[in-house]
């Protein structure tokens, strides 16, 4: 689930980006997996869906290779684009779950 507001658009990385829509302080929480909003699946578990709704759920997913689960965001998350320099990095919050906060 995202914490920023947030506006998709086009992207010179990827179709579709997802672009802040406010300032965003380094070290901000950016994103979190939400229970109940995201979803984590097996492979096997996506693999029940209909052939359509498979092609959608893996082409707004991504393999969480710790998991071994596909995780996908609910929201405009499934935007993010992967750059070699990202605005925004993997962190370790205060309860030990991954969370997504601003790199800068």
């Amino acid at each position: 689930m995202l914490f920023v507001k947030t506006k998709i658009g086009p992207s010179k990385i990827q179709g579709i980006g997802l672009f802040a829509d406010e300032f965003i302080q380094k070290g901000k929480l950016v994103w979190k997996f939400m229970p109940g909003f995201d979803l984590s699946l097996s492979e096997a578990e996506a693999g029940r869906f209909p052939a359509i709704a498979r092609e959608f759920f893996y082409k707004y997913s991504y393999l969480d290779e710790t998991l071994g689960k596909y995780v996908f965001c609910s929201d405009d998350a499934r935007f993010f684009n992967h750059s070699e320099t990202p605005n925004v990095i993997n962190a370790i919050d205060s309860k030990g779950d991954e969370v997504n906060v601003a790199a800068r």
